[in-house]
């Protein structure tokens, strides 16, 4: 099987990736921080967004395993999807149920769309740039180490 070619993400891709989470991230917080709404739902959503940021870079990086034949687990690769569709589910059950003007609720719809395809971007310009050999791994060996022998 031949390895695909891994190219250097641009500078513009590397900064607009870091814009996007950075910008749909921040301006969730700031609404949510400005929202008048009970502490215990303001922490029902920022749980969301801390959930939902780590469900989709999770996944990411197991699609990514796979595609490079780096062995990942059915019942891990699953557990991504559910936990991706999870968050996304409850973030709008609970803006369905929210007591938020129809624009405040788009408003945290978008930044956490915003957010959760920034995270995506970031993760997949920290992988390619390792790969390329240009990133934080790049001091370290770049093949993946072996599997433990199964009994």
């Amino acid at each position: 099987m031949n390895a695909p070619i891994i190219h250097r993400p641009s500078p513009a891709f590397i900064a607009a990736s870091w814009v996007a989470l950075l910008l749909g991230a921040v301006a969730y917080l700031v609404g949510l921080f400005n929202a008048e709404m009970p502490l215990n739902e303001k922490g029902y959503y920022l749980t969301l967004l801390l959930f939902g940021l780590f469900a989709a870079v999770s996944l990411q990086k197991s699609v990514r395993d796979r595609v490079e034949g780096i062995p990942v687990s059915g019942l891990y690769y699953a557990l991504c999807w559910f936990a991706l569709l999870s968050a996304l589910l409850l973030l709008l059950v609970g803006l369905w149920n929210a007591t938020l003007v129809l624009s405040e609720k788009g408003f945290y719809g978008m930044a956490f769309a915003l957010s959760l395809f920034g995270a995506v971007a970031v993760q997949k310009n920290t992988r390619d740039l390792i790969a390329a050999g240009g990133g934080e791994g790049s001091r370290r060996t770049s093949s993946v180490p072996p599997l433990p022998e199964q009994e």
